[in-house]
């Protein structure tokens, strides 16, 4: 099963990651997680676009709708409820964190591509969801909802992604 080589994936690169960690334990109980552009290069090594083709949806409805959920639960503090972005929490936090209506949101034109930020986020704020708890269909849902449901300008709006 694709996924679980994923899975073992992730659990490799974590394994790396933590050795540093226990190394650093015995030394005086210190921690240093691995910085933010380690962990992209890590979800990076582990994308790859054909994880998402094996995903079914009974419906574009269904799909959107579970979009719609993941949004509400792991995006709309940073990106707004319309995914407009410059949200209190983000400010609070000194993010630069993008509109995801913008008419030059780099991103936006293809599904694709949104699904491989979400996986892999970027140092500047953007987790790696991917690695991070998310599930390959939870962001192949929250992409399609991005686009279906936020930007539908994006792909024509005819319902065909």
């Amino acid at each position: 099963m694709k996924h679980n080589g994923l899975a073992t994936r992730v659990a490799r690169v974590l394994a790396v990651a933590s050795l540093g960690t226990v190394a650093a334990c015995k030394g005086g109980h210190h921690f240093e997680p691995p910085d933010k552009e380690q962990r992209v290069e890590a979800a990076e090594s582990l994308y790859s676009a054909q994880m998402f083709d094996s995903i079914t949806w009974a419906s574009d409805s269904v799909r959107a709708l579970d979009g719609n959920g993941v949004y509400a639960a792991r995006c709309r503090k940073c990106h707004g409820p319309m995914g407009q972005g410059g949200t209190a929490y983000a400010k609070s936090r000194e993010l630069q964190v993008p509109s995801l209506v913008s008419p030059d949101w780099r991103f936006a034109s293809s599904l694709d591509s949104i699904r491989h930020r979400v996986f892999v986020g970027h140092a500047a704020g953007m987790p790696n969801f991917g690695v991070a708890g998310i599930t390959s269909r939870e962001i192949d849902a929250v992409s399609f909802y991005v686009i279906d449901q936020l930007r539908p300008d994006v792909l024509g709006g005819d319902g065909k992604h």
